[in-house]
């Protein structure tokens, strides 16, 4: 059986989990092709990342479920990350890593209990511990709804703007016209609004998933 290779947005993901605060700005080698554990561990070593954490990183995302983020025409308007944890997330870790996302996100956010199941929220950004069999599931997830709407109206309009012109190519076309460029104009403001977007808020959600994955929260004897 060959080894299992890892494409480049998995390589972003494991050394982002991987590193430590200090290696945090390390950039993930992009290769244009698959890489082996192996090849990622020895390129950790070259940074000064150990092998056991490319490899915890690699099996924790192997575990995480593989959710598609959303994506409009092709672009990515959602973003997703998880984590697994082999025990279960004590109510304290669960407090701090609430203090975590509110100055991760500069927010407050809205904390909600619904049994064995736990959620911080703000507007669309989720981050819930799901209980699994060994332990607990980190998973976040959120939308760029404003940018989804931008793109959604400048579709319309540019479609409802060749309708017009196909089914009266002799009329007068200012107006399709007019409909056709404003549908251009909300098109790209909605892409440009995700420019960078998704990109920042996965590296955001990586590197929570790399602080708290297999760890203690808390330090030693504060239970």
């Amino acid at each position: 059986m060959s080894e299992r290779e890892y494409d480049d947005e998995e390589v972003a993901a494991i050394f982002q989990r991987a590193a430590s605060p200090e290696h945090a700005s390390v950039a993930a080698p992009g290769q244009g092709k698959g890489l082996t554990l192996a090849a990622l561990q020895e390129i950790g070593r070259e940074v000064g990342i150990a092998p056991e954490s490319i490899a915890s990183a690699a099996q924790s995302l192997e575990q995480a479920p593989r959710a598609k983020p959303a994506s409009v025409l092709g672009v990515r308007i959602g973003v997703v990350d998880a984590a697994e944890f082999d025990r279960p997330i004590s109510d304290p870790e669960w407090e701090r890593l609430v203090s975590d996302l509110r100055t991760t996100f500069n927010a407050a956010g809205v904390v909600r209990y619904d049994g064995p199941f736990r959620q911080w929220s703000n507007g669309n950004l989720k981050v819930l511990a799901e209980p699994t069999a060994t332990g607990h599931r980190l998973r976040f997830q959120t939308i760029n709804s404003a940018a989804q709407g931008m793109i959604s109206a400048g579709l319309g309009a540019f479609i409802a703007a060749t309708g017009a012109l196909l089914v009266a190519p002799n009329a007068p076309s200012a107006g399709a016209a007019f409909l056709a460029l404003g549908g251009s104009a909300a098109l790209g403001v909605g892409w440009w609004r995700l420019k960078g977007w998704a990109s920042q808020r996965q590296a955001q959600f990586s590197a929570l998933v790399g602080r708290y994955r297999g760890a203690r929260i808390l330090p030693p004897g504060v239970e």
